[in-house]
């Protein structure tokens, strides 16, 4: 009976024994507590297993899970960090702590249970970050106090770090802000802010970690700039006092009535009595009214508007002919805001008549020379003055008349005395310039215009005395061909006389009382012709004129003439009416023609002098060839008139030949 029980008992122990065995291959583990760094790389070191049984081997098998159980692998008995390079371990991303859980299998029989716990361990590897609803566009008003804090930014770092703000100094408008504290974020208000002059402001902040990367970032601050009621109103047109500065300097405007004139809203200048408020973004509505100088009602103003009207007519006897206002506006919520403006309006005599020229051209000349400036004059060397007369003043004279130049030239200037200047040294001998010079009346705007004609002499030429030239007769041709015209008319002129007088001769002849009695009727002295020829009547024939005769008459009485038959002698005594025909054109020796009308015919004994021919400067004719029944035979040569003549200019009140010598 004792054996077997033995046996079982022993069978019993083996069995026990057996199993104590095979349990301790997933015995002597225990929960895992381990660190890793973020951003490790795959396969990564985490922890060794201390079980007694070899996973794969001896039935035993571990199994990791648990919510992080992916992170980890398993290679024999040790846990390694399970990343890829597109799945890396981010302690901001995952936590702070893995936790997963390991199992350890006998013949598929849990054994045993681990937990596994890894710290991920932080990495400085993110930037700060502002906060969007810190660091939207934002408003103040520019009344804003100075040391105020008118704005909080916030910045956060996902690995912890302590942010410090700093506000870029190369930013715009940085000078109008500062940072409290570094660490606060509160904006500051450094400097006033005026609504007129900046009406928005930004600004750069930066958020950087305490760290030794300091890694930073930045934000741009938009700031909107909120008008305050800070502004004085102001006349318009506004002229800054300085460059920059919002203020203005109220202008003064100006009106023009008349005596008549009543019931009517006034036009001023520079424009319509008009203000606004200076705090242009808010524009407070303004009243206007009269402080002085309404003349008891004669002005009145609309207060909205700012119309100013006359009421009454101003009395024609009043010894004022100036009034002075002052119109003030205001604000209507703010009477102390308020700003003065002087209205003056002047009394004007009616405009009746407008301004004219005396002339609508004038001629003028300027001598050419090396100075830069100098005063166009006209005949006579006189100093030409282009005015004009306005017969609404007594004396001719309106003070508001302003001379110029259309079109503005470059080689003439005209002065508000209406002389013009030339640029003489930019001028050209024998030039002609055409100039219009406008007057205008700056009151009533009225304008005239008249031409000056300009014409360039040379160095050394004489300005004309008399407006009748050759160029009344020639026009604008060269003056070297207006000589020779000239020239010729005078041939032929003289070939016309002496044959005239030579066909006479021819058939009068008779005894020298005959003479005598002829020249006689003629109002001449018998001295004059020749004993033995008869005399032909010129005044019939050329000079049919009562006043010629007698001039010639008394100057032949006072000087006797001597010399050939057909021979011009200038006697300015002898000088016919400005309305004579006969005229002749003469070239000086600079190539310019003048007019002559001082040269006359007259009918000379025959005497014969021979020192007569040696004067350069006389109008010669052929030597009289005596002997010939029928008369005597003339020749004039075109170069008879000299340089000498051509100096003398018509109008010379000397009684000398002045080169034409008697011969």
């Amino acid at each position: 009976m004792l054996l077997p029980w033995r046996l079982l008992l022993w069978q019993v122990a083996l069995t026990l024994f057996h199993h104590a065995v095979t349990a301790s291959l997933c015995l002597g583990g225990s929960d895992i507590f381990a660190s890793v760094r973020e951003n490790s790389p795959m396969g990564q070191f985490i922890s060794n297993l201390s079980i007694s049984g070899e996973p794969g081997a001896n039935a035993v098998r571990l199994c990791l899970t648990g919510d992080n159980a992916d992170w980890f692998y398993l290679e024999g008995r040790t846990i390694r960090l399970n990343a890829s390079v597109s799945r890396v371990l981010d302690r901001e991303v995952q936590g702070s702590v893995l936790i997963a859980e390991l199992t350890c299998y006998e013949d598929d029989v849990i054994q045993s249970q681990y937990r596994i716990l890894v710290e991920i361990l932080n990495e400085n590897d993110n930037k700060p970050n502002f906060l969007e609803e810190t660091i939207h566009p934002f408003t103040i008003s520019e009344l804003t106090a100075v040391d105020s804090v008118v704005l909080t930014v916030k910045a956060v770092d996902a690995d912890g770090d302590m942010i410090s703000y700093i506000i870029d100094q190369s930013s715009r408008d940085a000078w109008f802000f500062r940072i409290d504290l570094p660490n606060s974020g509160n904006i500051v208000l450094n400097k006033p802010l005026d609504y007129e002059t900046r009406t928005h402001l930004q600004v750069i902040v930066w958020a950087q970690e305490n760290t030794v990367e300091k890694f930073n970032t930045s934000a741009v601050l938009s700031v909107n700039i909120e008008d305050g009621d800070d502004q004085y109103p102001h006349f318009l047109p506004c002229t800054p006092v300085s460059p920059g500065v919002p203020v203005c300097t109220n202008p003064t405007y100006t009106a023009n009535i008349t005596h008549k004139q009543q019931d009517e809203v006034l036009v001023f200048s520079p424009g319509p009595i008009r203000a606004e408020d200076g705090d242009r973004g808010i524009n407070t509505p303004l009243i206007y009214s009269i402080l002085s100088g309404g003349d008891q009602g004669r002005f009145v103003i609309n207060n909205r508007t700012g119309e100013i009207q006359l009421t009454r007519p101003v009395i024609s006897q009043r010894l004022t002919t100036n009034f002075t206002l002052n119109v003030m506006v205001c604000q209507v919520n703010d009477r102390l805001k308020y700003s003065v403006a002087s209205v003056l309006i002047r009394v004007l005599s009616e405009n009746m008549f407008p301004p004219i020229f005396n002339r609508t051209v004038f001629k003028g000349f300027i001598i050419q020379s090396s100075s830069p400036a100098s005063i166009v004059s006209t005949y006579g060397n006189q100093v030409l003055q282009v005015l004009v007369s306005d017969r609404d003043f007594s004396d001719g004279l309106n003070p508001h008349i302003h001379y110029s130049l259309h079109p503005p030239s470059g080689l003439y200037q005209v002065t508000q005395g209406g002389v013009l200047i030339a640029r003489t040294d930019k001028l050209q001998a024998f030039d002609r310039h055409i100039l219009q010079v406008v007057a205008r009346d700056e009151e009533s705007g009225e304008e005239v215009s008249a031409s000056v004609d300009v014409e360039v002499l040379q160095r050394g030429q004489t300005v004309p005395r008399g407006a009748f030239t050759e160029q009344q007769l020639f026009g604008d041709v060269d003056s070297r061909l207006a000589g020779g015209i000239a020239a010729m008319i005078m041939v032929l002129f003289l070939s016309s006389v002496l044959f005239l007088l030579l066909r006479t001769m021819r058939r009068r002849r008779g005894p020298r009382n005959a003479d005598e009695h002829a020249a006689v009727d003629l109002g001449k002295h018998p001295n004059v012709v020749s004993s033995s020829r008869p005399v032909f009547s010129l005044e019939e024939s050329l000079y049919d004129s009562k006043a010629f005769r007698h001039e010639y008459e008394s100057s032949s009485q006072s000087d006797s003439l001597h010399g050939r038959q057909g021979v011009y002698t200038r006697r300015h005594s002898l000088l016919p009416p400005p309305s004579s025909p006969p005229n002749v054109i003469v070239s000086d020796p600079g190539g310019r023609s003048r007019l002559r009308s001082d040269l006359f015919p007259v009918v000379e004994k025959p005497e014969w002098r021979p020192e007569a021919t040696e004067s350069a400067e006389t109008l010669r004719v052929s030597d009289v060839r005596e002997g010939s029944a029928t008369g005597v035979s003339t020749g004039v040569h075109d170069d008879d008139i000299t340089a000498a003549d051509a100096e003398t200019l018509p109008g010379d009140n000397d009684t000398k030949t002045n080169g034409w010598e008697e011969t």
